[in-house]
């Protein structure tokens, strides 16, 4: 069996790869189960062989378990990039940006969900209506409605279910775009593209970290990021989604008021 996966591609910026390494170690630092990085270069990234198992109950509570522990291993800042790397860093293929801010609010708004928009329009896949919802609804995040006490969890960034793998000694994470974020993010993205029993995933984490009352109304606010970061290049159905989702963060901080 192979021990080795190695992705090598001659056409990304030399932080492509190194950004991913970078992400990789500093979850681990922080006791998150994530795949071991052997090597890397300018246009490559050597990680350990996974082979992959069914879900099982047992898995998706130790999952949930060892990303709270991850999260609350914390960032400096909200936006703060993996330690040691100064590089550009990416979620996907598109550029995710490294300026920190003191407030989630502000930082959320500003950095995770407004670059998209521009790219979305231009494709064709984000109409006026949602745009201007989205705009709304980033008016009144980076304001304040959603902050809280909570410091700046450690969190992969990119958590749908392509990067959650499932092995015989349990889940391991792929694919980070890590930074100093809010930990209702990573929950968010596995609910919003689906992971084989959340539920006991949830329960595993909030055995280690109980979440603030509310969270579950909180999601769609979540979800505002992969949301327009795939409304920018995968189809219109993600614009349309996304303004739906402002629209509910909207309604939600007006019945907060």
């Amino acid at each position: 069996m192979p021990t080795t996966h190695r992705k090598q591609r001659t056409d990304v910026d030399r932080d492509f790869f190194r950004a991913e390494a970078a992400g990789l170690r500093w979850l681990r630092e922080g006791g998150g189960p994530v795949v071991d990085v052997l090597d890397v270069g300018d246009d490559f990234i050597a990680l350990a062989h996974l082979d992959s198992s069914p879900p099982t109950v047992h898995a998706a509570r130790e999952f949930g378990a060892a990303l709270a522990g991850m999260h609350d291993a914390g960032a400096p800042r909200f936006g703060t990039p993996p330690a040691g790397h100064t590089g550009k860093q990416y979620i996907g293929e598109r550029r995710l940006s490294s300026h920190t801010h003191d407030r989630w609010g502000e930082f959320y708004a500003a950095e995770r969900v407004l670059p998209y928009l521009a790219p979305a329009i231009d494709a064709g896949n984000l109409q006026s209506d949602d745009a201007a919802a989205t705009r709304h609804a980033c008016e009144l995040i980076a304001a304040g409605a959603f902050d809280d006490t909570d410091p700046p969890a450690r969190i992969h960034g990119d958590l749908w279910n392509g990067n959650v793998i499932w092995t015989p000694s349990g889940v391991v994470l792929i694919d980070p775009a890590a930074h100093g974020g809010h930990r209702e993010t990573d929950l968010a993205m596995l609910a919003l593209f689906g992971c084989p029993h959340l539920d006991v995933v949830i329960t595993g984490y909030q055995d280690t970290h109980a979440l603030r009352p509310g969270w579950e109304q909180r999601v769609p606010l979540h979800q505002l990021h992969p949301l327009a970061v795939h409304a920018a290049g995968h189809g219109p159905s993600y614009g349309s989604a996304l303004g739906r989702a402002a629209r509910t963060c909207v309604a939600l901080a007006q019945r907060a008021r």
